[in-house]
């Protein structure tokens, strides 16, 4: 059984019309868990997903190939990136 961590706890409250509370009673109630329960669970596994979901990068292994590819022998750089890189130091400060 996973070990219950003993740091400080905070409340999240949320006002909730009659309908989405039933809603929520309803899953709780199939799952055995509280209402609480569920929806502080189903909120941090959807909020796990966005952060992954905006955090990583897929590519597909072709692609993958490519940027390897890219890396380990960049092309020559044309006068649009010359000019792209100076304007760049002109605004950025290191």
């Amino acid at each position: 059984m996973e070990q219950v961590s003993e740091e400080p706890r905070k409340r999240i409250t949320a006002r909730v019309s009659d309908n989405v509370r039933d809603t929520l009673e309803q899953a709780a109630e199939l799952l055995g868990a509280t209402v609480n329960q569920f929806v502080v669970q189903t909120a941090y596994l959807e909020a796990q997903r966005v952060i992954e979901r905006e955090s990583v990068i897929r590519l597909s292994q072709k692609d993958a190939h490519k940027i390897l590819a890219l890396l380990d022998k960049p092309p020559k750089s044309n006068p649009r990136l010359k000019a792209a890189v100076k304007i760049y130091q002109g605004t950025v400060r290191a």
